[in-house]
């Protein structure tokens, strides 16, 4: 027996406790979105790894808090929902009120006794947890997933008034912030991006995570020429600009567009489609299955995204680990998946002509170029492996240094 192997050893390095960690949301399942998914995944993997995980977030309907266990990407998680009322301006988007949330969160609080409270939002939720957690000496740990446009475009107050609103909102994310023990952002432009916007440092990139077992790329060219979106339908998604693109295309292509996600702006792009003739070829799936995601993947050619928003983007990530080309906007994290002329092209945001180029150059490839941007691809999002985000997010959870 080594020394290493005896239990009796002083040196034997003992194996670190699980933690009791709270998970504070302003959105989650069941809306469908990066920040949600991010955070069922986050909660999920870390149970799966031995810790104790508790989520607060918005309930679906204004009722009494209730403490219960859900099942979450197939594991236990112990969920305390707060009474949420929906923003009517938005098909889904539910909140609580903000003068109730440094109350619900000293309730929550006191009935966890977490080791670390990890905010995913700093507006309500997040912003009542930070404050009670940092007067109880409590870690905290603070993901930030918001970006200007994911805001105004939900307001309907004119741009002079949202514009002062941004400011304050601003001005008090930095002050959560300077609660924290570390900020993170999905990606090193969005950190960037986080430290430009408000005056903080140090802002850590941890990739959202993607577990890639869970999608099956099918390398070669497929039997029709399909394109793919997936997400929220609203306005900064642009979604628009793929539909008017999709009619420059050469109609010898015989290009079909499935579109998969619910969202305000539905209704707007159906009737857009009907105004460009196109509703033979655009199919609306609405909201899908993850096994219905999975076969859309697997049937497309390629996956489009037109977004001028995205801090990360899960849904790209997941294209690409379904060995799908990207063609996506050069705004923003899309760049930093999207490598133009690798695994897909960037395309000028906005600019249709442009977009429609770089489908048909990606629909147009010969079959040997389309396989090396499949595996490309999948090169691509292995360094978003969802062990990867875990073991960082463990690491700043104990204070501990982060792994290379």
């Amino acid at each position: 027996m080594t020394s290493s192997d005896d239990p009796h050893d002083a040196s034997a390095t003992p194996e670190p406790r699980p933690l009791k960690i709270l998970i504070g949301c302003d959105t989650f399942a069941p809306d469908i979105n990066g920040a949600a998914r991010f955070a069922e995944r986050l909660a999920a993997g870390l149970v799966q790894r031995g810790h104790e995980v508790h989520v607060v977030a918005p309930n679906s309907a204004y009722r009494r808090s209730a403490t219960h266990t859900e099942i979450i990407e197939g594991e236990p998680v112990i969920m305390h929902r707060l009474p949420a009322v929906r923003w009517l301006p938005h098909d889904w988007l539910r909140f609580i009120w903000p003068w109730r949330s440094k109350h619900y969160a000293r309730t929550v609080l006191d009935e966890v006794q977490p080791d670390v409270v990890h905010i995913q939002s700093h507006i309500v939720i997040g912003r009542g947890l930070s404050r009670i957690a940092h007067q109880r000496g409590i870690p905290i740990i603070a993901t930030n997933h918001v970006m200007a446009e994911n805001i105004l475009d939900h307001t309907t107050m004119p741009d002079f008034i949202n514009r002062i609103v941004l400011k304050f909102a601003w001005d008090d994310a930095k002050r959560t912030f300077d609660l924290t023990r570390a900020v993170t952002t999905p990606t090193r432009k969005a950190a960037d991006f986080l430290e430009h916007t408000i005056d903080i440092t140090g802002v850590i990139p941890i990739s959202c995570g993607i577990d890639r077992r869970n999608y099956t790329p099918i390398i070669g060219p497929r039997k029709q020429n399909r394109i793919l979106f997936v997400g929220r339908l609203t306005g900064e998604k642009k979604v628009d600009v793929v539909l008017h693109a999709l009619a420059k295309l050469d109609p010898a292509l015989d290009v079909h567009f499935d579109i998969a996600g619910g969202g305000d702006q539905r209704k707007a792009l159906e009737a857009l489609t009907h105004h460009l003739g196109l509703e033979d070829r655009v199919t609306f799936h609405g909201r899908v299955t993850d096994e219905q995601l999975r076969e859309l993947y697997s049937q497309a050619s390629l996956f489009v995204i037109a977004s001028i928003a995205e801090l990360q983007s899960i849904v790209t990530m997941e294209a690409m680990a379904s060995a799908l080309p990207v063609v996506g906007a050069n705004a923003v994290a899309l760049p930093h998946l999207v490598h133009d002329g690798e695994n897909g092209y960037l395309f000028e945001p906005g600019d249709v002509d442009d977009l429609a180029e770089k489908l048909t150059k990606v629909l147009t490839a010969e079959p040997a170029e389309y396989e090396r941007m499949q595996r490309a691809s999948l090169d691509g999002v292995a360094v978003h492996d969802i062990n990867r985000t875990l073991d960082t997010f463990e690491a700043l959870y104990r204070d501990e240094p982060l792994p290379a």
